[in-house]
C-alpha cells in the first residue's frame, strides 16, 4: 500500500507540532487584539487590562515544570491533546462572560491564568517528542521547525482576529480560536504516538534510522550514576 509518509512519519509529527505551536500563539495573543473591546464591554481600566494580560503569563510560567513532568509521565500524545481541549474550554469561557457580569475582572483573571496553565504543556511536550522520535543529528532542525510556529502564529493572528472581530464581533474571535485548537488536537491525537515502535506507519528503515541516532541508555551496575 502506498504511504506518502513512508520514512517521514517523524517529520509529519514535527510538522503538526509546528501547527500546534502556531495555534497556541493564536490562543494566547487574540486577547491583545480584542483587548480594547473587552475593556469597553467590562469597563476595565488600562491597569486592570494589564493584569488580565499578565494572568496568562503567570499561569504559563508556573506550570512549565509540572507540564514537563506530565509529558514524561503520560507522553506527549495525550498531554498535547488534553492541552488543546483545555485551551478551547478557557478560550471559550473568555467569550462567554456576559456583559455587565459581576466581578468581571476576577473572572477574566482566573480564565486567563487557567489558559496559561494549559498552554504551558506545549514546549515541554514537544521536547519529549523530539527526545523519543528525532535522532541527535536532526534535533536542531526539528526544534527550529517547532519554534517557527511562534513566528507563524504571530503573522497569522493579527489579520485573522481582526477580520473576525470586524465581521462577527470580538467573542467570535475567541470561539474560532477554540475550534481551530480542538481540530488541531484531534488530528494530533490520531496522528501521534509517543514512540516510533508504537506507530503503525513507521517503516523498519525509519525505525532503524531513529534508533541509531538516539543517545544510548546507560547500562550496567553504574547506570544510575551515569552522567548524560
Amino acid at each position: 500500500m502506498f504511504n506518502p509518509l513512508r520514512n517521514r512519519v517523524r517529520w509529519a509529527l514535527i510538522g503538526w507540532m509546528f501547527a500546534i505551536s502556531a495555534i497556541a500563539y493564536l490562543d494566547r495573543v487574540n486577547i491583545s487584539i480584542a483587548g480594547h473591546s473587552l475593556q469597553q464591554e467590562f469597563h476595565l481600566s488600562n491597569i486592570q487590562l494589564g493584569w488580565v494580560f499578565s494572568a496568562f503569563v503567570a499561569g504559563y510560567a508556573i506550570f512549565q515544570t509540572p507540564g514537563g513532568r506530565l509529558a514524561d509521565r503520560f507522553g506527549p500524545r495525550k498531554i498535547v491533546a488534553l492541552g488543546t481541549i483545555w485551551w478551547a474550554v478557557f478560550t471559550s469561557l473568555t467569550a462567554l462572560a456576559p456583559p455587565g457580569v459581576a466581578h468581571a475582572l476576577l473572572i477574566l483573571l482566573a480564565t486567563r491564568f487557567a489558559l496559561g496553565l494549559g498552554e504551558a504543556v506545549v514546549y515541554p511536550s514537544s521536547n519529549r517528542l523530539v527526545a523519543a522520535w528525532i535522532p541527535s543529528q536532526e534535533r536542531g532542525v526539528a526544534n527550529g521547525l517547532i519554534f517557527a510556529g511562534v513566528g507563524a502564529g504571530a503573522g497569522i493572528t493579527p489579520p485573522l482576529i481582526t477580520y473576525v472581530m470586524v465581521n462577527y464581533g470580538w467573542r467570535w474571535s475567541f470561539w474560532i480560536s477554540a475550534l481551530i485548537g480542538l481540530a488541531a488536537g484531534a488530528v494530533w491525537f490520531l496522528l501521534a504516538r509517543d514512540r516510533p515502535g508504537e506507530h503503525p506507519w513507521v517503516s523498519l528503515r525509519e525505525s532503524s534510522h531513529i534508533g541509531a541516532g538516539l543517545p544510548r541508555e546507560p547500562t550496567g551496575p553504574d547506570a544510575g550514576n551515569a552522567v548524560p
